[in-house]
C-alpha cells in the first residue's frame, strides 16, 4: 500500500512539473537533430529566444564558452556518445517543429 502511495504521489509530481525535470537524450541523438536542421535554422532558433547564437549551437554539444552563452546541459557517460539531460527543452523543441515542419 505504502509503495503504490509513493509512486502515485511521484508520478502526480512529475505530472504538476514536468518543466522542472529535464529531458535525456543521446549526444549522437542530439547531434543528429541539429545536423538535419535547415541551413540559418539556429540563428532563426536565437532571435526568436533572444539569445545568442552560441547559445543555441553549445546547446547542440558546441562548446563555445567565451561569452555568457551557458545552457542547462549535463553530460554522462554512456552509449550513443553519452547521455544528455537539458534542463530547458525549449530549443529541442523549436528545433524538433522546424524539421517537422519541413518534412
Amino acid at each position: 500500500m505504502l509503495k503504490r502511495s509513493i509512486k502515485s504521489i511521484t508520478l502526480h509530481l512529475k505530472s504538476q512539473f514536468h518543466y522542472l525535470m529535464g529531458v535525456k537524450i543521446s549526444f549522437n541523438k542530439l547531434r543528429t537533430i541539429k545536423d538535419t536542421l535547415p541551413e540559418g535554422s539556429l540563428l532563426d532558433i536565437a532571435k526568436k529566444l533572444n539569445v545568442d547564437i552560441d547559445t543555441v549551437r553549445n546547446y547542440f554539444g558546441a562548446t563555445n564558452y567565451k561569452k555568457e552563452c551557458c545552457v542547462g546541459l549535463h553530460y554522462q557517460q554512456g552509449p550513443d556518445g553519452g547521455i544528455i539531460e537539458l534542463d530547458d527543452p525549449t530549443i529541442l523543441n523549436m528545433a524538433l517543429a522546424i524539421l517537422k515542419s519541413n518534412k
